[in-house]
C-alpha cells in the first residue's frame, strides 16, 4: 500500500507545526526533535517542513518524486510499464548522468538495466523491504556472453565466484562483464548527483570487482571507498543478481525529515554547522508548559500532605495511566488549537532502530 501524502499525521499529532521552519541551523535540531517525538514518517501539515525523502529507507515515504524516464541514453528499464520508477531527484538525476556518460564510453554496448526504485507516494512495495523514500534502485548486471562478447542483461541471474551466472530457462550461461560494472561502481563513487550510501552486492561479487580494479591500479582512496560501500546483507538475499543502491541523505534532505539507511561516511559533505539556539527557536518548539498543556498538569504544584519537598505531587500512580491520561490531554488540546513537541511518545518508544534494512 502507498502511503498518501495527504495524510493529517503518522500517529503523532503533537509534532509542532512549522517546527522546522526556523531556518536552516535551527531547522536540523528541531527536526531531531520532531523524530524522537514518532514525526517522521510521513507528510503532515502539522509539520510542513517535512519534504522529499521522509524516514528512514525502511520505514519512510516519498513526497515531490521524480520518475525515470523508461529509457534514456545508455539505460533502460527492466519493467518498462512498472510502478515503482519514483525517486528522489538526486537518484533519479545520478541513474540518468551516469548512464549517458558510460554509453559515451561505450556506444555499441547494451544499456544499463533498471529495476525497481520507489511508489510515487513511497512507502512498503511489493518485491522489498526498503525502497520507501525514494532513495534505493535496483540495477541490473552488466553481463557478456562466455567468450566475452556483450549482451543485454536477461534478467536477475545469479553470479558465482567464477563470474558466470545460469541464464533461467535456458542451458545458457553469461559472464559478469567485471569491466563494465567497475565502470558503474567508479561512476556512482565520483557523481555529483548524489551520494553513495550502499552498494548491495554479493562477497562474490564483491571479490571480483575489487581484484580487477586493483589489477587495474585505480586510485587507492577511490577503491577503498567502493571496499567500504560495498557490503553482503545479512537481512535478505545475498544480492548476486543485482547491485542494490542507496544514496546517503545530503543535508538539506535531512533538514526535511531524511534519516538513516547507513553511516554517515567521512569523505560525503558535512552536515550544515548548527549555529547557536536562539531563545525564540526553542520557544517555538515548547511554548507551553509540557507539564500543564489543557489545562491538565501531569504534576501539581499546590501543595499537598505527601507532596515532594518541591511541593509537586504525583497525578498518576503509574506509567500506563500516565501515558493514556498524555494521550487523552493530546486530543483535547488539538480540538482546542494546542500543540506541544513534548506531547507523544517517548524517543525510546517511538523511534525504531535506524539499521541496513532492505
Amino acid at each position: 500500500m502507498r502511503a498518501s501524502s495527504s495524510a493529517a499525521s503518522n500517529g503523532h499529532p503533537g509534532c509542532a507545526a512549522d517546527a522546522c521552519a526556523a531556518g536552516p541551523n535551527a531547522a536540523l535540531v528541531l527536526c531531531g526533535g520532531l523524530a524522537a517525538a514518532g514525526c517522521i514518517g510521513c507528510p503532515t501539515p502539522l509539520a510542513p517542513q517535512l519534504a522529499g525523502s521522509i524516514g528512514a529507507p525502511h520505514s519512510g515515504v516519498l513526497t515531490n518524486a521524480v520518475q525515470l524516464p523508461v529509457s534514456g541514453s545508455g539505460y533502460a528499464r527492466f519493467r518498462p510499464r512498472g510502478r515503482f520508477y519514483w525517486g528522489h531527484p538526486g537518484l533519479v538525476q545520478m541513474i540518468e548522468t551516469v548512464a549517458a556518460s558510460l554509453a559515451k564510453q561505450a556506444p555499441a554496448s547494451p544499456p544499463l538495466v533498471v529495476g525497481d526504485l520507489s511508489a510515487r507516494e513511497g512507502g512498503k512495495i511489493e518485491r522489498h523491504h526498503s525502497h520507501r523514500t525514494g532513495r534505493d534502485v535496483d540495477l541490473l548486471w552488466f553481463v557478456t556472453t562466455p567468450d566475452g562478447a556483450p549482451v543485454r542483461s536477461p534478467g536477475f541471474v545469479h553470479v558465482g565466484s567464477d563470474g558466470l551466472a545460469p541464464v533461467p530457462g535456458t542451458n545458457e550461461y553469461v559472464r559478469l562483464d567485471v569491466q563494465r560494472e567497475w565502470s558503474l561502481f567508479k561512476a556512482l563513487l565520483l557523481s555529483d548527483a548524489g551520494n553513495v550510501q550502499w552498494l548491495f552486492v554479493s562477497r562474490d561479487v564483491e571479490a571480483l570487482i575489487v581484484d580487477y580494479a586493483g589489477s587495474r591500479g585505480e586510485d587507492a582512496e577511490l577503491l577503498w571507498r567502493a571496499e567500504t560501500t560495498m557490503l553482503q546483507p545479512g537481512d535478505s538475499s545475498s544480492h548476486d543478481d543485482h547491485v542494490h543502491l542507496r544514496i546517503a541523505c545530503s543535508g538539506e534532505d535531512a533538514v526535511h525529515g531524511c534519516i538513516g539507511g547507513g553511516p554517515r561516511w567521512e569523505w560525503l559533505a558535512p552536515w550544515p554547522e548548527l549555529g547557536p539556539l536562539l531563545p525564540a527557536w526553542l520557544e517555538q518548539v515548547a511554548h507551553d508548559d509540557p507539564f500543564e498543556l489543557a489545562g491538565l498538569p501531569l504534576y501539581s504544584k499546590a501543595a499537598a500532605p505527601d507532596a515532594a519537598p518541591d511541593g509537586r505531587v504525583p497525578v498518576h500512580e503509574t506509567r500506563a495511566d500516565n501515558d493514556r491520561e498524555r494521550r487523552t490531554h493530546l486530543d483535547e488540546g488539538l480540538l482546542h488549537g494546542e500543540t506541544s513537541l513534548a506531547w507523544g511518545l517517548d524517543a525510546a518508544e517511538s523511534v525504531p532502530p535506524i539499521g541496513v534494512v532492505l
